[in-house]
């Protein structure tokens, strides 16, 4: 993997992690057409999610300042509300962690076989679609919209499935407000990605030994371009969200799943 190859995935999976149009599938869409060995790349992948977990950081940090402040005051206040129903939306994405490997087993079907991300992308299309008929009637998210926006989070482990895409939409179907479910939906993957990081590396997978072509220097620019481009789309994604501009995003991974399915059937 060269510089150039690096940026461009980088800046590919910044934006996709927050644009509701899924970042693991355009990171395999990407990787297919750079010719970018998937398997050797997972280093790669595992510190660009890193980036885009620290443009959230920044993007939220007057959040999660007070979030933190009101949790260790140890009350049952808004703040310690959040944490917990953040802690109840990560038990299904948890599940599959357990029981599918992280969920590796579905991402190796996937690896490399843009038919089935191309119909993911497709579905990613039509929960999009579906929030234009959403009657969102604001309030605090609760406890059983937590487990079923996480429910949501842990399908979108199959890549084509947009995360933030996925959650945003079934917070939105479920009536909550626009600006609340945005928050939420951001902030609730922190942990999971954390976790995930934290895993691979205590299991080795950062060590880099058998993944000789992802160089320090591809890991220095896929990190900053990630960075930035979360930054970027994070901030942008806030916005659109309040607007209710998602059918765009839904018209985009429509025309992109499309293409998808047809190269894959083509190679």
């Amino acid at each position: 993997m060269d510089w150039l190859e690096a940026l461009i995935l980088g800046i590919l999976q910044g934006l996709t992690e927050f644009l509701p149009v899924s970042s693991s599938g355009h990171l395999e869409i990407g990787k297919v057409i750079l010719g970018v060995d998937a398997e050797r790349s997972l280093i790669f992948t595992i510190v660009v999610h890193g980036a885009t977990v620290l443009s959230t950081i920044v993007v939220f940090r007057n959040d999660i300042i007070r979030i933190l402040r009101g949790f260790f005051l140890f009350q049952w206040n808004d703040e310690m509300r959040f944490v917990v129903f953040v802690l109840l939306s990560m038990i299904p994405v948890g599940l599959v962690a357990l029981f599918m490997d992280g969920g590796e087993r579905l991402e190796v079907l996937f690896t490399g076989n843009m038919v089935l991300v191309g119909s993911m992308l497709l579905i990613t299309s039509m929960l999009l679609t579906f929030t234009r008929f959403a009657r969102t009637r604001g309030g605090a998210v609760g406890p059983w919209d937590a487990v079923i926006i996480g429910i949501a989070q842990a399908v979108a482990v199959l890549p084509g499935i947009s995360r933030s895409g996925a959650t945003i939409a079934t917070g939105l179907l479920l009536g909550k407000g626009r600006e609340e479910i945005t928050r939420f939906s951001f902030l609730m993957v922190l942990i999971p990605i954390l976790g995930q990081n934290f895993l691979s590396l205590i299991s080795g997978d950062m060590a880099g030994g058998d993944q000789p072509d992802v160089t320090p220097m591809a890991l220095m620019i896929g990190f900053i371009g990630a960075f930035f481009a979360g930054l970027f789309a994070c901030s942008w994604m806030i916005r659109i969200v309040k607007r209710g501009d998602l059918i765009w995003f839904a018209i985009y991974c429509f025309i992109v799943g499309t293409i998808a399915i047809g190269y894959g059937i083509g190679a």
